[in-house]
């Protein structure tokens, strides 16, 4: 695989190569899941300007830039008092469901919301949502996987991508878990269901 060097904030590992059969997909870089939010990932935050400068180098190799959002209804399955396992995270159209206000989303990005059902939870962004086949329709033959939380969503999402037929890749630097103790687990499933994890 070929790399090139570029600066980075959060690490010293080298750009992926991208071109126009490949999608970056940002998983979930919300207000909520931030420090500070309702639901929040340590170093959540800390993760956004590495996510800036790598959706910088994909969009100039002509790479599909994505980007994935919770965007619950009041009263979503999942929250603690409807007997969910979350507490009240990412309602639609409220400041924790924003994107991070420094996330640099290019003009073009495609933004896929999940889990907008009331009675359903969704966890990747291939769950209900036609990305899947959007994306063939693209074109798109590798999809490169980064965001919050990867021992939830990202886990989830990268899983499916590959479900669905594509080449993927984990940005591992450039995502953070909820259980850091998970980290190791999450690595193994994704790396024995065929994902190929950067660091």
């Amino acid at each position: 695989m070929s790399r090139t060097t570029h600066s980075r904030a959060t690490g010293s590992r080298p750009s992926l190569d991208y071109g126009s059969r490949d999608a970056l997909l940002v998983v979930d870089m919300q207000n909520d899941f931030c420090p500070g939010g309702a639901l929040a990932v340590a170093g959540g935050d800390a993760l956004v300007p590495g996510i800036n400068a790598e959706m910088a180098t994909a969009r100039q190799a002509g790479a599909l830039i994505i980007a994935s959002r919770d965007w619950h209804p009041v009263d979503h399955a999942s929250f603690s008092h409807r007997g969910g396992p979350w507490p009240v995270h990412c309602v639609q159209d409220t400041p924790g469901a924003a994107f991070h206000p420094e996330l640099a989303l290019p003009e073009a990005t495609i933004r896929v919301s999940k889990a907008t059902a009331f009675d359903r939870d969704a966890y990747s962004a291939f769950d209900a949502t036609g990305l899947g086949d959007y994306l063939r329709e693209r074109g798109i033959e590798r999809v490169t996987v980064c965001g919050l939380a990867l021992d939830v969503c990202v886990k989830a999402t990268t899983l499916d991508a590959l479900h669905e037929g594509f080449t993927t890749r984990l940005l591992d630097d450039l995502s953070a878990a909820v259980d850091p103790q998970a980290i190791a687990a999450c690595h193994a499933t994704l790396s024995d269901a065929g994902a190929e994890l950067c660091r």
